[in-house]
């Protein structure tokens, strides 16, 4: 897929609209070779997804191995609203706390009070964490209205098709 096809998508409302939800679901390749699919939270800069994770988090070691990843941010209504994304993560390691990692955890409801005690507890914990960057490779949009799954367009083409005949 070329950068402007993918530039295309994420600029479209919908794809604006889910990317600026909390959660994705981040899958990789673990390294015992088995599937992995988790929620994690995340930051669009425009460029680039960025997450942010622990020095010591095991999903680290799998993607040093194999960077090559898949993300699906998407709706909880019906019909859903789903943005499919692929790409390759770079590995980030910082000092800190990333900017990226306070931005996306201050979507979440706290008094002022409690962001407070929430900030202080983060820095005290960690010395440190990874930001993953991960630069779209390959995007589509599913809102099963406009656009379907490939293989849900190809029976809507394979039933007119059969109307037609």
């Amino acid at each position: 897929m070329r950068q402007t096809e993918i530039t295309e998508v994420l600029n479209r409302p919908l794809g604006q609209e889910l990317l600026a939800r909390d959660l994705t679901r981040l899958a990789y390749v673990a390294k015992d070779g088995t599937p992995r699919s988790i929620p994690i939270a995340f930051a669009w800069n425009g460029r680039e997804i960025v997450l942010c994770t622990t020095k010591n988090a095991p999903k680290l070691h799998a993607l040093r191995e194999n960077p090559m990843v898949a993300l699906t941010i998407d709706t909880e209504v019906h019909p859903p609203k789903i943005l499919l994304i692929r790409g390759r993560a770079q590995l980030d390691v910082v000092d800190g706390i990333p900017k990226e990692y306070l931005e996306i955890n201050g979507s979440y409801e706290m008094t002022p009070e409690q962001r407070v005690e929430w900030e202080a507890e983060v820095r005290s914990l960690y010395d440190g964490m990874v930001r993953i960057v991960i630069t779209p490779t390959w995007a589509k949009l599913i809102d099963f209205e406009t656009t379907l799954p490939s293989a849900v367009e190809e029976l809507v083409q394979q039933r007119a098709e059969r109307q037609r005949a």
